[in-house]
């Protein structure tokens, strides 16, 4: 397995950046996803790590040993990086047995028969997939494809797995179940994995660390408790998990602690920064509470039952909109107070 360091990276396509300045390192072994709305370069990142790409500008490298250079020219093609590529559309030959298809990339490496016959039955049964070794890709479900993508990938012992939306094309109860063969594809192989995704509960459940993307740049690259506790800037606060990011209109220290004055309340926040810093706040629905001695009021707009609990959206007076997790049930245009409780303060970058 492992490191892929990114020195400087860009990418232009017709003078049109696509990546700007990509500097980051995913260590061996980690379970990356990078996450971010359609045309933030997520893909394009991809690409270029896998050689289907050439970098306009910087460095890459992956275990050490080069992959690109735009300084030099250098470029490694794909079939010399051993690296798997697990496609979206599953990209599998339609003319061939599972089988087959796992082991083909086994026959184009010149393997004798018996070592064919032995990797790619490790492959397909560590991907579950014995009982349909014989049968056509045509015979199969799209998960059983997607798993089948997922041992052709497996049985060249790549020394990094790059998945590209693999779950985009199935069923949401699909989806989850897949999650977890990725999942346990990880934890068994130890392979560097690097996933790329536009769904952030995806990205939330598997990954070790996110890469969130905009605009070509990675915005924040942090653990996905860190993103949706401490985010780093708004484009991060607002796109990762639900929430509402708000301007400070004052803030102070208080012993060890902040004070910031946001919606006319005085509240206590935390924060990454000194007051001087502290320019919005993120509140979360876990930060706000029912309660008539409450910081502020909100009117409820809309209620979303989401299994046990209800999801409100209230508007205050400002028009600020506030969501909020409650058990009961309340109908719409109902006035509640709203109590704050330590939201995560940030500098807008």
């Amino acid at each position: 397995m492992a490191d892929i360091d990114l020195s400087s990276v860009g990418k232009a396509f017709a003078g049109t950046p696509a990546l700007q300045d990509i500097t980051t390192r995913f260590e061996d072994g980690e379970f990356i996803a990078l996450l971010g709305p359609s045309g933030c370069g997520k893909t394009t990142l991809l690409r270029i790590l896998a050689g289907f790409e050439t970098p306009s500008s910087g460095r890459l490298r992956i275990g050490g040993r080069e992959m690109a250079n735009a300084d030099t020219g250098a470029n490694l093609p794909p079939e010399d990086r051993n690296i798997g590529f697990v496609f979206q559309s599953y990209a599998l030959w339609p003319h061939m047995s599972v089988r087959r298809n796992v082991s083909y990339p086994l026959e184009i490496r010149g393997l004798s028969k018996a070592e064919i016959a032995r990797q790619a039955g490790a492959a397909l049964a560590a991907t579950g997939l014995d009982a349909y070794a014989d049968r056509m890709p045509s015979d199969l479900s799209g998960g059983q494809r997607q798993r089948v993508a997922l041992a052709r990938c497996l049985v060249s012992d790549p020394c990094a797995v790059l998945l590209d939306e693999p779950l985009a094309n199935l069923d949401v109860a699909l989806r989850a179940s897949m999650q977890g063969v990725f999942t346990d594809f990880h934890q068994r192989t130890g392979a560097t994995m690097v996933y790329v995704t536009h769904d952030q509960a995806e990205a939330m459940a598997m990954a070790d660390r996110i890469a969130v993307m905009d605009q070509g740049r990675i915005r924040q690259f942090d653990t996905p408790q860190a993103l949706y506790e401490r985010p780093q800037n708004r484009f991060v606060a607002e796109f990762v998990g639900r929430g509402t990011v708000l301007p400070v209109q004052a803030v102070a220290a208080s012993g060890a602690a902040l004070e910031a004055e946001v919606l006319g309340a005085r509240i206590a926040v935390q924060a990454g920064h000194g007051p001087s810093r502290v320019s919005h706040v993120c509140l979360r629905p876990e930060n706000l509470s029912i309660a008539e001695t409450g910081d502020l009021r909100g009117k409820v707009s809309r209620i979303t039952y989401m299994g046990g609990k209800y999801l409100l959206e209230a508007i205050t007076a400002c028009g600020a909109k506030l969501f909020l997790e409650t058990r009961a049930r309340f109908e719409v245009g109902a006035q509640l107070g709203l109590a704050i409780s330590s939201p995560w303060a940030f500098a807008e970058d």
